[in-house]
């Protein structure tokens, strides 16, 4: 007799998987393998992990049609199935399953775009946190600004891409229009956060991205230009700040490498 571990380990196979025969053990009324019954629960299965894909990828799926969309969202399934409960936590690794795809490959922008999609859901679940103000670094003296360490807004994502993938994916979300667009314009890196209630997609500008992770990784805003300037000679601090405290990706700043960060509202 099979233990426990190894019989949910043939059921959860065989739901997954068409070609495997019913698990031993689950028969109907007369006492055979049940297949029929086996093979409508298999379905919906499948179906309903489809569905949630398709709800938390919409772009790629306009881009590609439904049909298509199913037919790629049932192989992912068999070869990533989920490992929670929550179907909001299904689909971490579509964008890199996207990128593997073999009839996928003419689109070489779809994996990006799904990496868009994929930061909005995790912005959208993150926690909630309070953004700083400029008026909360008033106090800093001048000649000390660039030594300070900026703490991130937990919904904070970069996606970045060698392709235009957020103006595809703008073109195709909500009332977007799909139109031509030059995939040799050049890359582009996204910043994906909710700072309130909404969540804000946003383009970064050429270093914003080396600046973001650099603070991210604990560097002071002096070390995180360094990093930026090298990717972007012409690198805007003032600007990119600016632009950055405005989208609220702040929480909370100090003086020491992932310091006790005096938080907005809170500190002495």
């Amino acid at each position: 007799m099979q233990r426990l571990a190894e019989r949910q380990r043939d059921f959860s196979a065989a739901l997954l998987d068409a070609a495997l025969p019913v698990p031993p053990g689950l028969v109907g009324p007369d006492g055979e393998p049940s297949v029929r019954r086996f093979a409508v629960y298999r379905n919906n299965v499948v179906a309903s992990l489809t569905e949630a894909l398709m709800a938390a990828f919409p772009a790629v799926c306009r881009i590609v049609g439904d049909e298509f969309f199913r037919a790629m969202a049932r192989s992912y399934v068999r070869s990533d199935p989920p490992t929670s409960p929550i179907l909001l936590d299904y689909g971490a690794g579509f964008p890199d399953f996207v990128a593997t795809f073999e009839p996928a490959m003419t689109l070489p922008y779809l994996p990006d775009v799904a990496r868009i999609e994929r930061a909005w859901i995790e912005a959208y679940h993150a926690p909630e946190a309070l953004a700083l103000q400029v008026s909360d670094l008033a106090d800093i003296e001048a000649d000390r600004l660039a030594e300070i360490h900026l703490a991130l807004h937990p919904s904070l994502r970069i996606v970045r891409s060698r392709l235009p993938a957020l103006t595809i994916w703008r073109m195709n979300v909500a009332n977007g229009v799909p139109g031509p667009v030059d995939l040799a314009a050049g890359e582009e890196d996204t910043l994906v956060a909710r700072p309130a209630a909404e969540v804000e997609v946003r383009s970064m500008p050429p270093g914003g991205a080396e600046f973001v992770t650099s603070l991210a990784d604990g560097k002071s805003i002096a070390k995180a230009m360094k990093a930026a300037v090298t990717a972007a000679p012409r690198f805007d601090l003032s600007g990119n700040l600016a632009g950055l405290i405005g989208a609220g990706v702040f929480v909370a700043y100090g003086f020491d490498e992932y310091p006790a960060l005096k938080k907005h509202g809170t500190g002495p």
